[in-house]
């Protein structure tokens, strides 16, 4: 198993869900973690545990969607901790709908978060992680790879994050940085409770089963498996892994498939009504 002792990591949204399973995943293996997100007492009460721990945590009150709200982050671990040598863009939350019935302004907020912030996290840090010969780790989403009916947003969103990781990591091999993207099925997490608005409905229920999501802790130690291997990029879950084979070798069956279940879905919903 990968140490990272005497390594310092900032993880961004990171206040529950994958990003909190992370901080614990790394604090576990001897980093030092920063943790950043909006909410501040969810942030609080990671850092709380992982001192409890024995470890060592520092949360910055941080939105990725904000100019200069990043840098400000960054300036306070760099005061604590002299530095940041692993980067886990990890903020993000997904709009859903169809696309007829979606306003611009769902696709500019979902953009905002899930591509801008990414963009403003790795360009906030990247002084810091060359100067240490560090890592990125981008989050992504086997989204990316399959684009079913009613999630375009989320799905461009993600699509464009995967671009981006393969650019970085050309752009970044030069300077010792590697570059991880991440693309997760679907594990435990509360992003399948938030609006469209990015707002958590703690009543909401999970569309999907339990049986079908990967506890958080256990994808956290795959991902950090990966950002430690330096790996370009890695698929989390079983499901993911198979979705990904069928898009990449067999496009032609997975659009069948996806086409079929939306047609089912109508007719389902049809029959209801």
């Amino acid at each position: 198993m990968k140490r990272f002792d005497g390594k310092v990591v900032f993880i961004t949204g990171a206040s529950s869900g994958i990003g909190e399973a992370l901080a614990i995943e790394f604090s576990a293996r001897g980093a030092t973690v920063a943790v950043g997100a909006r909410r501040e007492d969810r942030l609080s009460k990671l850092c709380e545990r992982i001192v409890a721990g024995n470890g060592k945590a520092l949360a910055v009150a941080c939105d990725v969607t904000v100019d200069g709200d990043v840098e400000k982050a960054v300036e306070r671990i760099k005061e604590t901790f002299g530095g940041i040598d692993i980067v886990v863009a990890n903020a993000g939350f997904g709009v859903v709908g169809r696309v007829d019935r979606l306003k611009l302004d769902d696709y500019r907020r979902q953009f905002e978060t899930n591509i801008f912030g990414v963009l403003r996290t790795i360009q906030a840090t990247a002084a810091e992680v060359k100067a240490r010969k560090g890592s990125f780790a981008l989050m992504g989403s086997v989204a990316a790879y399959v684009s079913s009916p009613g999630a375009s947003p989320y799905q461009m969103s993600k699509a464009a994050v995967r671009s981006l990781g393969d650019a970085l990591w050309g752009e970044m091999a030069r300077d010792g940085v590697s570059v991880t993207t991440i693309q997760p099925g679907y594990v435990e997490s509360e992003i399948r409770k938030l609006d469209n608005q990015g707002v958590l409905r703690p009543t909401a229920k999970d569309p999907i089963p339990r049986w079908l999501m990967m506890p958080a802790d256990v994808a956290a130690r795959k991902m950090v498996n990966a950002i430690g291997c330096r790996r370009r990029e890695v698929v989390i879950t079983g499901h993911g892994k198979v979705a990904v084979l069928i898009a990449r070798h067999f496009p032609c069956l997975l659009a069948f498939a996806l086409r079929r279940g939306a047609g089912t879905a109508r007719t389902s919903k049809a029959r209801k009504d």
